[in-house]
């Protein structure tokens, strides 16, 4: 069986997932994506510095870099075409492209009934004037493609917007707002794979943002019951084979939003506090899609 990784050879999970697939009996390899090369018309279809990926069991992302709109194409047309020639991509291509959109996510989770904060998104700066006053004058900028809470911004004034706003323009972004949720610096990564949560924490920040990467510090934690039909219902939602899933109690009201879902999540933090081998649980489950 053989087993290819997209990510960083250097990266702490991509040395535990080799590790837990050579004990599987899987031949494992990891490629940078950035080192891609595809050919239409000539063999081989899909390669790595003339490493041929064509006949690979299964293509683990661990993870894709942000670039330019061409080049970030460009990286899921190659995990189109590696799915096209029978080789299992997990997380699937097509799951993928959802999650990492913020703004289709957030749409595919209401339509699905699942509670997310209020979000209004528009190329207009006076539409964006407009919804910082009608999310309550409180709201989270975000930018549509993005992971690790960079980018993010709360913004609490009239004053501070319009800045924020102008600045964004000139950027030619596109602005992606939502209400704030008063939560304490507290929230919860819930970690799915398959049809099942491995493991769970709570993440406690003396910041609104409570990401890891930003400075959260995981804590132990058992979801309830409706975490954990929300959280599988959401990772279903999207057709995520693993993933980790945002979930947010309103201090107001507690209400159990999703603030968002992640399709090459990271674990390292999240290990720490649980009693469940995490890197074991992924690598099992690709297998099994394998039989």
């Amino acid at each position: 069986m053989k087993v290819g990784i997209v990510g960083n050879a250097n990266e702490w999970h991509i040395q535990k997932l080799r590790k837990a697939f050579g004990e599987r009996g899987a031949e494992a390899h990891v490629f940078p994506v950035t080192q891609i090369k595809s050919q239409i018309g000539s063999k081989p279809n899909i390669s790595v510095k003339g490493y041929s990926l064509d006949e690979y069991d299964a293509m683990l992302v661990r993870r894709i870099p942000g670039g330019t709109a061409e080049q970030v194409f460009y990286r899921m047309d190659v995990l189109h075409m590696l799915e096209q020639n029978n080789t299992l991509v997990v997380n699937p291509s097509h799951s993928i492209e959802k999650a990492v959109n913020k703004h289709y996510t957030s749409a595919l989770l209401e339509k699905a009934g699942i509670l997310t904060p209020k979000t209004i998104v528009t190329e207009s700066f006076s539409e964006a004037t407009k919804a910082f006053d009608e999310l309550g004058g409180d709201v989270v900028v975000k930018p549509i493609f993005g992971s690790l809470g960079a980018g993010m911004t709360r913004v609490t004034s009239k004053d501070i917007a319009y800045r924020v706003f102008r600045a964004l323009e000139m950027a030619r972004s596109v602005y992606y707002l939502q209400e704030y949720i008063p939560h304490e610096g507290r929230d919860i990564r819930v970690f799915t794979v398959g049809n099942k949560i491995v493991a769970s924490m709570e993440r406690i920040s003396t910041s609104w943002k409570t990401n890891i990467s930003g400075g959260g510090k995981p804590s132990k934690y058992k979801p309830d019951d409706e975490e954990v039909e929300v959280s599988l219902r959401s990772a279903e939602t999207l057709g995520l084979e693993y993933a980790g899933v945002d979930l947010l109690r309103s201090k107001e009201d507690y209400k159990l939003y999703v603030l968002e879902l992640n399709s090459t999540p990271g674990w390292q933090g999240l290990q720490t506090v649980s009693e469940t081998d995490i890197t074991k649980a992924v690598v099992d489950h690709v297998i099994s899609l394998l039989r």
